[in-house]
């Protein structure tokens, strides 16, 4: 087992791996930029590294400082956490090449699924259900592009190959907008990920997460088990998704995203990393995934089957941004008053304190409250509890947003589609009006 390993990420996420390692005995490094001095997971580390300006460029994108930093500190091990540079598959391969160990997929995983053209292709011949669209990358003639377009149906969505979080993508209702919103999309995508290509679009399974829950296709609100998913369905893809995994020799924590419609899955994309998520598998499995990905990392056998694998209860996740909870402006600043919730069932991962000061220069998350009980039910009532006991100051989170959805009729009786919550707000501003 590895005896230090640098964290190569910041936010919530640093101190949630900060906290694995602590419980298995290593010792962790955590480099930072100069707005996060005064993170507490900087503060906690047996040791922290600054690389450089707020920036993100500058710092938690900065390769050479990120290696140099495990050099200097002798850190045998790289975790780099979601976002930045988790899925990027030069720097998994700059990592080992430079002698650490990259706790993620091999980098060939990594630039397999992390390109969507080529990671639909393996899924296609690895026998899981993709959602209809090209068949590769775009042509450049605009004739072929409507005639793909014709034999899709719209709306289609024109997707980055290379990107991700919500970015890159663009809903196409009407055949006289489809070429514009092409180009758009290409020039956003290499300007963003540094690829013009766009698309039309012994392992084991934890079971699934709904996160049909998003605005501007981005995450607010999570849960696990999906809401009344039959057990057979469950399983028929869980089974399939194992399967891809051993015929592209993956290794590490991963997660497919599908569409769920007419009683079908349809694979959109592989996440080659943990996921902002990944708590409420957690608590329903019991298993500590961070843990697991160092433990294969260090070349451990998985500790378990599948017919180990129990799922127990159900749980859900709040994403708790620094933003206005209608208009989703960012709203950095400091924390004047701070008190999480707790209570039986309740988990707060988060990084923030009272007097904390959030940076405009990253992700608007602050935190993640999870709510675990025996039943949906009780996960809700939980989760409404918690979320009237915290209290956020001197910043706008989106915890009235949260509240509000944990008292909607549709979202308590669950299976809500990924556009319910944008339609929700949409009729809510036209009745203000």
């Amino acid at each position: 087992m590895f005896e230090k390993i640098l964290i190569a990420n910041r936010g919530e996420i640093a101190l949630r791996i900060q906290r694995a390692c602590r419980e298995m005995g290593i010792r962790t490094v955590v480099v930072h930029s100069e707005a996060d001095t005064e993170a507490k997971y900087v503060k906690l580390a047996d040791e922290s590294v600054c690389i450089g300006p707020p920036p993100a460029a500058s710092s938690y994108l900065n390769i050479p400082a990120i290696i140099s930093a495990a050099e200097v500190t002798d850190a045998e091990a790289i975790h780099p956490g979601y976002g930045f540079l988790a899925e990027n598959a030069d720097f998994a391969e700059k990592v080992e090449r430079s002698g650490f160990v990259f706790i993620g997929p091999r980098p060939e995983n990594i630039r397999l699924m992390g390109d969507k053209v080529s990671a639909k292709a393996a899924m296609i011949k690895a026998g899981v259900p993709t959602v209809p669209g090209s068949d590769g990358a775009l042509p450049e003639d605009g004739k072929e592009i409507v005639r793909i377009a014709r034999k899709i149906g719209y709306p289609v969505i024109i997707k980055a190959s290379g990107g991700g979080g919500g970015r890159g993508m663009r809903v196409v209702h009407t055949e006289a907008a489809l070429l514009n919103a092409v180009n758009m999309t290409r020039s956003e995508a290499q300007a963003a990920f540094a690829n013009p290509v766009v698309y039309l679009k012994n392992a084991v399974h934890l079971g699934e997460r709904d996160c049909s829950l998003q605005r501007r296709h981005q995450k607010v609100m999570e849960e696990a088990p999906a809401p009344e998913l039959p057990t057979k369905l469950r399983e028929k893809i869980g089974d399939r998704c194992v399967e891809a995994c051993r015929k592209i020799g993956y290794r590490g924590a991963g997660t497919f995203e599908f569409l769920f419609e007419d009683d079908e899955f349809y694979f959109i994309e592989m996440n080659t990393r943990i996921q902002v998520e990944h708590p409420v598998t957690e608590m329903i499995t019991g298993i500590d995934l961070v843990q697991e990905q160092i433990r294969v990392a260090a070349g451990e056998k998985l500790r378990f089957r599948q017919k180990d694998i129990t799922i127990r209860g159900h749980a859900l996740e709040c994403r708790i941004n620094a933003e206005d909870p209608y208009r989703f402006t960012p709203s950095p600043g400091k924390i004047t008053s701070y008190h999480p919730p707790g209570g039986p069932g309740i988990r707060v991962d988060s990084h923030v304190y009272q007097g904390y000061t959030v940076p405009p220069y990253y992700d608007s998350m602050v935190g993640k409250v999870i709510a675990y009980g025996a039943t949906r039910e009780q996960a809700l009532g939980r989760m409404r509890i918690a979320l009237s006991e915290m209290v956020v100051e001197g910043i706008l989170t989106n915890i009235p947003l949260h509240r509000e959805l944990l008292n909607d009729t549709r979202f308590i009786r669950g299976g809500v589609s990924i556009h319910y919550l944008e339609q929700k707000l949409a009729q809510e501003q036209s009745k203000k009006k």
